[in-house]
C-alpha cells in the first residue's frame, strides 16, 4: 500500500447551461492535469451545468450518470487513474440530485454521493432532492470520503464520516468568491479536528451574478496548506504523505479522547 498519493485538482471555469461545452472542457481538463503523473484526478460540483439552470433543470441533467461513467469513467479506464468525478446535475428515480461519482484506475464506479445538504439560500432544496447516506470508498488502499460544498459547514457529517477511520476527504464545490474565506477556515477546520488530508476542488467564473471564487486548496492533518490555487481556471498537485497521519493521532489522539456519552447533538 503506497503511503504517498498524488492529486490533481481542476479548478473548472463552468459554463452555465452549456453541458456538451461543459464535458468537453472536463475532458480536455482531465488530459492537461495527467501531465502531471497523478494518482487522483478530482472536478468540482455540477460541473456539468453549472449551478443551477433553474429553467428546465430536468432537460439539462445527466440520465442516472450514464454520460459521466460512459466519458469520465473511460477516461478514468484509457489513463488508469482515480478520478473523483466532482457532482453533476443528475435525473434518476423521477427526480433531480446533485450527486458525486468516483471512479477507480479501471474506469469502475466505486462510489456514489447525492448531496445531503441543500443551499436553500440559492434555492437548491427547491430544484435539488437531498441525499440521505454518507460516502465512503477506497482508493489505492487509502480510507476516502467525499461531500459537496455546503455539507462542508455540517461537522457531524464528517465526523460520523471520520470516527471510522479516514485518511482523505474530497470536498467539492461551487462556493461564491464573497464566502470564499469561509470555506478556507471551515476545509482547515475539518482536517485538524479529524487529523486527515482534505482535498477541496472549487469552480471558478461566472453563473449570472454569481462568481465564483475558486481557491481550490490542499490541506494536511496539521491544517497547513500544501497547495492553494487562485481565482482562475487552473489545476493544483499535491502530495499528501500518509505516514504523518500515524504520528499525528497517536500525539494528539482526539478518537480515543472522545466523550461520546456526553455529547447530544439530536436536538
Amino acid at each position: 500500500m503506497a503511503e504517498a498519493m498524488r492529486v490533481s485538482c481542476i479548478q473548472m471555469d463552468i459554463e452555465l447551461g452549456s453541458v456538451d461545452v461543459n464535458y468537453a472542457r472536463a475532458k480536455k481538463l482531465i488530459s492537461d492535469a495527467m501531465k502531471n503523473e497523478p494518482d487522483v484526478i478530482v472536478l468540482p460540483e455540477t460541473w456539468n451545468t453549472g449551478f443551477f439552470p433553474k429553467e428546465n433543470l430536468e432537460s439539462y441533467c445527466d440520465r442516472d450518470g450514464e454520460r459521466t461513467k460512459k466519458e469520465i469513467g473511460g477516461l478514468a479506464r484509457e489513463y488508469k487513474v482515480n478520478i473523483v468525478a466532482g457532482s453533476i446535475s443528475n435525473a434518476k428515480n423521477g427526480k433531480v440530485y446533485n450527486t458525486a461519482y468516483v471512479f477507480d484506475r479501471q474506469g469502475e464506479c466505486i462510489a456514489e454521493y447525492d448531496k445531503t445538504h441543500s443551499f436553500a439560500p440559492m434555492g437548491e432544496d427547491d430544484y435539488y432532492e437531498k441525499g440521505n447516506s454518507i460516502c465512503r470508498f477506497t482508493l489505492d488502499g487509502k480510507n476516502c470520503g467525499i461531500i459537496i460544498c455546503y455539507d462542508i459547514r455540517f461537522p457531524e457529517l464528517t465526523r460520523t464520516m471520520s470516527v471510522k477511520g479516514l485518511d482523505c476527504m474530497f470536498v467539492v464545490c461551487q462556493w461564491p468568491n464573497i464566502r470564499i474565506p469561509h470555506l478556507t477556515a471551515l476545509v482547515k477546520a475539518r482536517a485538524i479536528e479529524n487529523q486527515m488530508f482534505v482535498v477541496c476542488c472549487n469552480a471558478c467564473g461566472k453563473a449570472g451574478e454569481t462568481v465564483f471564487g475558486g481557491s481550490s486548496i490542499i490541506v494536511e492533518p496539521w491544517g497547513n496548506e500544501l497547495a492553494i490555487a487562485g481565482e482562475g481556471e487552473e489545476i493544483i498537485t499535491s502530495v499528501l504523505d500518509y505516514s504523518v497521519i500515524k504520528n499525528i493521532r497517536e500525539s494528539i489522539n482526539v478518537f480515543r479522547d472522545r466523550r461520546p456519552e456526553i455529547y447530544d447533538i439530536n436536538n
